[in-house]
């Protein structure tokens, strides 16, 4: 069974930026309602398309560099990477469909 992968300042680079496949990173922080919502829809995202995309999350708290980094102002906040780019970005919660639609990874 796939989970997201911990991602911090010190792994980013080749956690996400080197991967061989697409990434989806939640930016996310333990105080952050949303982001708590968020959760479970991200582990189902990172279970059922583990074959497509690899799912990570970064915590903005402990990770600010990173954050700062992507301009990530609002929280949740989820990146969709494909060769070391931003290909897409989306905030706040929804619903797994509407975000697997939104992020192209149907």
């Amino acid at each position: 069974m796939s989970r997201p992968v911990d991602v911090t300042d010190g792994n980013f680079s080749r956690e996400v930026l080197k991967s061989d496949k697409p990434v989806v990173v939640d930016f996310w922080a333990e105080w952050c309602a949303p982001c708590r919502m968020l959760t479970p829809v991200i582990k189902k995202i990172a279970r059922e398309y583990s074959d497509k995309v690899k799912v990570c999350k970064l915590n903005v708290d402990e990770n600010q560099s990173t954050a700062s980094r992507y301009g990530v102002m609002s929280i949740p906040t989820i990146i969709l990477f494909e060769n070391g780019k931003v290909k897409k970005q989306v905030t706040g919660y929804m619903p797994k469909n509407t975000l697997v639609k939104k992020l192209g990874i149907e």
